[in-house]
């Protein structure tokens, strides 16, 4: 059984009543870190009618104001950018986060996205093994046709961790267990039962690092959420509720769980940081 790190999303709208801005992103990073969370994470969506930070650009302000949490996406959508520019923007980011970035990666799932940029829904799959092959080589320093970046510098040397995003039973769970660094699941997205599958299945298959994002949580809820086997996972009810479902993922064997929640206000974090005491 492992021990359960505790990451938190950073907020993508307004929270607790102050809208986002660069400096309530930054506070919100410095508080997140204060708090004693191991981690602040990010989502990527573009064309669905709400505007989200771009992903990179919203770690790297967190980067410059903190010193410990590691720094990820839950995931990046690949094949909505280039690879060159994108490998580009990754090393800088991880430079900018002093090395702290960890790249959770994904093909996509939503249509709107790809009609947004006017790249091909249905090789998204093609597209990502490409860019990440491309990238990859980048980032060591070599040539891909007419693409270099140059000699990386050295903290973000070979480019961040990659993390593979993906539903329990795609093939993709097994290239992220035997050629990356880990497996990001998604609560609200998957299920209690598919998200047992995929972890036992990532295990058996030697997967290292096994990561659950974007959980809600709410314990101001008076009566718990469903926890059906084809529920989405969530932190919804009471506190010892709240407990207990985190005791079972730690019992499934996920290295990190990321909290979602409306605020970020010092005690609220705080009072989320105990859940996993």
């Amino acid at each position: 059984m492992t021990d359960l790190r505790l990451g938190m999303v950073l907020p993508r709208a307004e929270s607790g009543g102050r809208p986002l801005d660069a400096a309530s992103l930054a506070d919100a990073a410095r508080r997140i870190e204060e708090a004693g969370f191991d981690s602040a994470w990010v989502f990527d969506s573009l064309g669905r009618g709400r505007l989200l930070p771009d992903p990179l650009t919203a770690l790297a302000v967190a980067g410059t104001v903190t010193r410990r949490l590691e720094l990820g996406t839950g995931v990046l959508q690949v094949p909505l950018r280039r690879p060159m520019e994108l490998a580009h923007r990754v090393l800088t980011t991880h430079l900018v986060c002093g090395g702290r970035l960890r790249l959770g990666v994904g093909a996509g799932s939503t249509a709107a996205d790809f009609a947004a940029v006017g790249v091909d829904f249905a090789s998204r799959f093609r597209q990502l093994d490409e860019s990440l092959a491309i990238m990859r080589q980048l980032w060591a320093g070599a040539r891909v046709g007419d693409a270099e970046l140059g000699a990386p510098w050295p903290i973000a040397a070979g480019g961040p961790p990659i993390l593979i995003g993906s539903w329990a039973g795609s093939r993709w769970i097994e290239r992220a267990a035997r050629e990356f660094d880990g497996w990001v699941a998604s609560g609200a997205r998957s299920s209690w039962r598919l998200i047992a599958e995929g972890i036992v299945r990532f295990r058996k298959l030697g997967g290292k690092r096994a990561v659950l994002t974007n959980v809600n949580v709410g314990l101001e809820a008076e009566k718990p959420s469903p926890d059906g086997p084809d529920d989405p996972f969530d932190l919804i009810g009471p506190r010892s509720v709240a407990v207990e479902r985190l005791r079972h993922l730690r019992e499934l064997g996920f290295d990190d769980v990321v909290l979602v929640a409306a605020r970020h206000d010092a005690a609220h974090l705080q009072e989320l940081r105990e859940l996993g005491a």
